[in-house]
């Protein structure tokens, strides 16, 4: 429900609509404590855990395709840098991640659970940790399902 109320959103903003755009990004944050202005782009089949629940996303943040998003987390700019990350797609972002700042998470990578990334991730890799450090490179067979909820 979070993505099509970002997409009517969406849609509307891009239009000039007046008004509407924010009465939907003001559902969403009510209805599922989730802040999604409809000038972030998000792309097809991304998963917000739990309807994304404290989850905040920068106005310009870019989300590619496939992006798995758990709670709590933030994906927002550093202070006097008018850019912002780029979550490329398949991307796994875990519980409290914090990305700052004019980062590239990379196709495939999985940022860790309270880990703050301030620099770029590469392809397929695996980040931890405060300040975020590769642990590890997957092969791309060697990935995880993460919409696989059977257990």
């Amino acid at each position: 429900m979070v993505n099509l109320l970002h997409r009517w959103s969406r849609w509307l903003w891009q239009k000039r609509v007046p008004l509407l755009p924010k009465l939907l990004k003001i559902t969403n944050r009510v209805a599922f404590g989730v802040v999604l202005p409809p000038s972030a782009q998000v792309g097809n089949n991304v998963l917000f855990s739990y309807q994304g629940l404290g989850t905040v996303i920068h106005k310009h943040a870019v989300i590619e395709d496939d992006v798995v998003i758990a709670t709590g987390v933030t994906i927002g700019g550093k202070s006097g840098n008018p850019t912002v990350p780029l979550i490329k797609q398949g991307a796994f972002i875990g519980t409290g991640a914090k990305i700052l700042g004019p980062v590239v998470i990379g196709r495939y990578a999985s940022v860790g659970a309270n880990s703050v990334v301030l620099a770029d991730v590469p392809d397929y890799a695996v980040v931890v940790g405060i300040p975020a450090r590769v642990v590890r490179i997957n092969r791309p067979d060697d990935l995880p399902d993460y919409r696989d909820f059977r257990g």
